[in-house]
């Protein structure tokens, strides 16, 4: 099966890899009565819509299969066929990253080098493999709010020449940035490089961050000596968000609130990467503090979510109707506290 037939069974019904069996059963039967033909007479989109439905439960809906397609992804029917010869020693499978082949003749072709090399003790060769290392290095400023959570999925491809801007390293391998939109780091995407008269289809795994390196082995340049070819290294370049910024391994955002909310206390909508959600801001509140959303924030490499930060500021108007300042020249005449009592104490 190609890369691009490859069906994301959770994306289907909608829940994610951690979803418990009651979720996804919830999922099936509101899209199955949603897609339904009964429901939708004559649509052939809803009916192609129904039967993926139906073939992403009865793969998610049982363990055996579930657990599989999660270790194997696109090569899981594979999979439970049996490896050729059976296993070798040395190879281990329990770690390993089925999305990055394109055919699954890739993968026999890479299968059939790591028993070889297995059985000889050799370490050399020019298999493909990707490793997956994270800087948690902040970006840089906020601008350019489209270019965030909106447009482009996983299953969508962009090219990019990577051969124009990979530089030497005093080795075989070359290095080449790679710029990714929110979107795309948030959800994972698969990424078309041009290197030279070759191209690759590289897979970046949910939560990349900036700085986040990609190593695409066997894809560097020629060594004479050996005749081998180096690794390739590209450097994820994640492009500003207006909103959003990074807080270590958390997510930050800043949202104002107006005065009478940050004393009394309100319910406001905030955005996360997901969408909206409600946030009760409790009276009483200053400007700077925090408010902690869990597991709303970044994806971590390893599975789970960062959680997301909301700072509090205080919005002061500045053009106000002649009965709100009514209302405030009352507040203040009759106004008992002081914040700025403790500055008469303040010496030198």
């Amino acid at each position: 099966m190609a890369a691009t037939d490859f069906k994301d069974y959770y994306a289907i019904l909608g829940v994610s890899k951690t979803a418990s069996p009651d979720e996804i059963k919830k999922s099936f039967r509101r899209l199955a009565r949603k897609y339904h033909p009964d429901m939708n007479p004559g649509n052939k989109q809803a009916e192609a819509s129904f039967k993926e439905v139906n073939e992403a439960y009865e793969v998610l809906s049982d363990p055996e299969k579930r657990q599989k397609y999660d270790q194997f992804g696109q090569y899981w029917k594979q999979a439970g066929q049996g490896w050729p010869g059976g296993g070798a020693a040395g190879v281990d499978f329990n770690n390993f990253d089925f999305g990055q082949y394109s055919s699954f003749d890739d993968f026999i072709n890479e299968l059939l080098g790591r028993f070889n090399t297995a059985a000889t003790g050799n370490t050399a060769g020019s298999r493909r493999s990707y490793t997956y290392r994270t800087n948690t290095g902040r970006p840089g400023g906020f601008n350019d709010f489209a270019s965030g959570f909106n447009g482009g999925g996983f299953s969508n491809f962009s090219e990019y020449a990577a051969s124009d801007r990979a530089t030497s390293t005093g080795s075989s391998d070359r290095e080449a940035s790679i710029p990714l939109t929110w979107y795309e780091a948030f959800h994972g995407v698969q990424k078309r490089l041009n290197l030279g008269n070759e191209a690759i289809e590289v897979r970046i795994p949910p939560g990349a961050k900036q700085g986040s390196r990609i190593r695409v082995r066997g894809k560097g340049k020629l060594n004479p000596q050996n005749q081998q070819r180096g690794d390739l290294y590209l450097s994820v370049e994640l492009k500003a968000h207006s909103f959003f910024q990074f807080d270590g391994d958390n997510l930050l955002c800043e949202v104002p609130v107006m005065p009478d909310e940050a004393v009394l206390g309100a319910t406001i909508d905030v955005p996360t990467p997901d969408g909206k959600v409600s946030v009760n801001v409790p009276a009483g509140i200053r400007s700077g503090q925090s408010l902690r959303l869990r597991e709303k924030g970044w994806p971590h490499p390893k599975g789970g979510r960062s959680d997301l930060l909301v700072r509090i500021v205080i919005a002061t108007p500045k053009d106000i109707t002649a009965t709100e300042r009514e209302y405030y020249q009352k507040i203040r005449a009759s106004r008992s506290f002081d914040p700025r009592s403790y500055l008469s104490q303040v010496r030198l």
